[in-house]
């Protein structure tokens, strides 16, 4: 190659890849963003159940003022519903792997309406409490770490219905079905906060 030939290829401009459009994978920006969000939101249930916690160990009685321990019925059907809507998640995210947009679709209308019922449960409940979140610290922590939780439910439920209606328009495929995961991910999340609160503001005033 002569002398002009290398300045003329040195001037050429370089030509650039295009970015892509479209990310998956569980390194994808999204993926990364959802487990920011879990971990965000982490902290802010261990504050919760730490200050919890901080105030029963500082109180004689728990609960206080001879109020009644919390009843268990409404909490362990709830606490079934939430386990039983994970394997269904998990059930639907599995088939959607092997192309399955049918079983994804199935599952997925099934975990919606086992979370759906428990937050129907959750309202009976707060129906008929004997406190309200004004009768004592106890009654402040008790809404204010279920009450966020039931957020958390309502948020997943509205991330989900999104999904799903990508699924029914058949939006996903076994090579592209990234937002599925993340749904997935986020609900196994709001699941296993509640097994937290279950075991703490349930269970603990029995021990």
């Amino acid at each position: 190659m002569t002398t002009a030939q290398t300045t003329s290829a040195a001037a050429r401009p370089a030509v650039s890849r295009p970015l892509p459009h479209v990310l998956s994978g569980s390194r994808s920006p999204s993926w990364w963003a959802m487990l920011l969000v879990i971990l965000n939101e982490s902290i802010i249930f261990a504050a919760l159940l730490t200050s919890y916690f901080y105030v029963r160990l500082n109180l004689p009685a728990w609960p206080p003022d001879g109020m009644k321990r919390p009843e268990l019925v409404i909490p362990l059907i709830n606490t079934a519903l939430l386990v039983s809507s994970s394997f269904v998640m998990q059930w639907a995210q599995g088939g959607i792997r092997r192309g399955r947009q049918g079983r994804l679709r199935l599952g997925m209308i099934i975990a919606l309406l086992l979370a759906g019922s428990f937050l129907a449960l959750q309202i009976y409940e707060y129906g008929r409490s004997e406190f309200s979140p004004q009768t004592n610290v106890y009654g402040s922590l008790f809404f204010t770490i279920t009450g966020i939780h039931g957020l958390h439910v309502l948020v997943m439920i509205l991330i989900s219905s999104v999904v799903l209606v990508r699924a029914l328009l058949g939006h996903f495929t076994a090579e592209r079905h990234l937002a599925v995961e993340n749904a997935v991910l986020y609900w196994h999340f709001v699941d296993v906060v509640w097994l937290f609160i279950l075991a703490s503001v349930y269970l603990s005033p029995y021990v």
